[in-house]
């Protein structure tokens, strides 16, 4: 028989309570804390923009009800629509996560801790709107930079030890519905026990299969963090209208997280929580591409200028790299279509081999129709390069390395074009915030008149002027 069931109170798991304390607790976030929040925003909604000129990200976001009228609603950055924070914090989520272009973040899980922002985005502008409507002070968009900084490091800690993907099977944007619950309820103005609420039950959600990511990829892994931030809002809702949580929504025997899906085991941990994840994300400055495949991108280029007028006269061309990036952006054979050719680091070397770029329109038919490219890709060789791997879980390293090096039919070759920190690395900050300030404001200029990007600019340009204003006055900047 099975054993009875008590009522008795239960307190809630320590990984559930540990979330809720850092959430709520009193903290005092560094300088560093904040710079890199600021370019984390300001980065996240350039993607955002560059994506809305993509028909297909466009069919994907439509709202549901395009007639509705949502009083108080919450702004999608360069749209006119103001929507409910649920359908406003899917459609941001996922402007910012379609062409693979926001930030990362690397353990035994990867993840991209900017999918979350468009919840905080959208939670904060309905908030800040509805006080304004009711006399009360807006919230300011410090509080959505502090919300991130918590954001980032709730999911990149858990992100670090724990092999969500790898072990359990589940995509990683498990975790950014956990950091949305978790900073929308407290955007909310909720507690910390309706954190918890909400906590546990994004943990008892059937979670997402990683089969559109690692194995058939396709359209969905550019929506499946919109799905999860929407996802995470609408947890925090209820929670707000006094749904009721779990306690042991993680460790239950039979029925919990660890026994369902983690073989029994709790989380592991590498680290408390403080500010380490958001002043270690790795940006993606360079390229629209997966985070694995930015330094091999780097060191195609690298190569470009001897190689490209010897194209018919390859043999070969060799890429070491690192076990992690070998399991997820290996794929041979014919590639149907956008989400393929993004998550393949041999068409991502062709391309930069015969053209010494890599641009999102790259993926699309009328690129990937050049016979030269699937002639490359059948002749690129991936090796698995241990010490690339070792650095790459090493925690005081945390490199992300490739090498590309191409062998002529003759005999010759050219020396290995090696990249160990791609530019978006924390090792390469003073390199790279100059060209992802750069790579902002291209994307402004791209999607707004004149008038409208100079007050894009100044504001987003001005660090402590930005943190103070109300929310929704800078998501009125954005509007098309």
């Amino acid at each position: 028989m099975s054993p009875a069931l008590s009522n008795q109170p239960l307190a809630f798991d320590p990984a559930l309570r540990d979330i809720a304390n850092y959430v709520h607790g009193a903290r005092h976030h560094g300088t560093r804390a904040w710079q890199a929040a600021h370019y984390c925003l300001i980065d996240s909604l350039g993607c955002a923009f560059e994506a809305r000129s993509h028909a297909a990200c466009n069919g994907v976001i439509a709202p549901l009800t395009p007639e509705a009228r949502v009083p108080h609603g919450a702004r999608v950055p360069a749209t006119s629509w103001q929507l409910d924070p649920v359908e406003a914090a899917f459609c941001t989520s996922t402007l910012i996560r379609w062409l693979d272009y926001n930030d990362a973040f690397y353990g035994e899980t990867v993840i991209h801790p900017s999918d979350c922002i468009g919840a905080l985005l959208a939670v904060a502008d309905w908030q800040s709107r509805v006080r304004v409507s009711q006399g009360k002070a807006p919230l300011r968009m410090r509080d959505v930079l502090d919300a991130m900084i918590r954001a980032y490091e709730v999911m990149g800690c858990l992100a670090l030890a724990n092999g969500f993907t790898t072990r359990m099977g589940i995509d990683h944007v498990v975790l950014i519905k956990i950091g949305a619950a978790a900073l929308a309820t407290k955007l909310l103005g909720g507690s910390r026990d309706e954190t918890l609420n909400a906590l546990s039950n994004a943990w008892l959600d059937g979670q997402p299969l990683a089969l559109f990511r690692r194995g058939e990829a396709g359209a969905r892994k550019s929506w499946a963090a919109g799905d999860a931030a929407a996802r995470g809002v609408w947890l925090a809702l209820m929670a707000m209208r006094g749904e009721m949580g779990y306690p042991r929504a993680l460790s239950a025997k039979t029925w919990g997280f660890y026994d369902v899906m983690n073989g029994g085991k709790p989380f592991q941990f590498q680290r408390p929580y403080e500010n380490h994840v958001i002043e270690n994300v790795q940006y993606k400055i360079s390229y629209p591409a997966g985070v694995h495949a930015q330094s091999a991108a780097e060191a195609a280029i690298q190569l470009h200028l001897s190689v490209a007028q010897r194209l018919d006269q390859i043999k070969t061309v060799e890429i070491r790299t690192h076990r992690y990036a070998l399991s997820i952006l290996n794929r041979t054979g014919p590639l149907n279509h956008v989400a393929e050719r993004d998550h393949c680091l041999q068409y991502i070397a062709a391309v930069c081999l015969i053209h010494g770029r890599l641009e999102a329109g790259d993926y699309e038919d009328a690129i990937a129709a050049d016979p030269r490219i699937d002639a490359l890709r059948t002749k690129t060789v991936l090796q698995e390069h241990p010490p690339y791997t070792q650095a790459f879980y090493n925690a005081s390293l945390r490199a992300n390395a490739n090498a590309v090096r191409v062998i002529f039919n003759d005999g010759t070759r050219t020396a290995w074009a090696e990249i160990e920190y791609p530019v978006g690395h924390v090792k390469r900050r003073k390199e790279g915030i100059p060209l992802l300030m750069r790579k902002f404001e291209t994307s402004v200029t791209r999607i707004f008149p004149d008038k409208q990007r100079r007050g894009i600019l100044a504001a987003c340009n001005h660090r402590a002027g930005l943190a103070s204003m109300p929310v929704h006055e800078f998501m009125n900047l954005l509007t098309c």
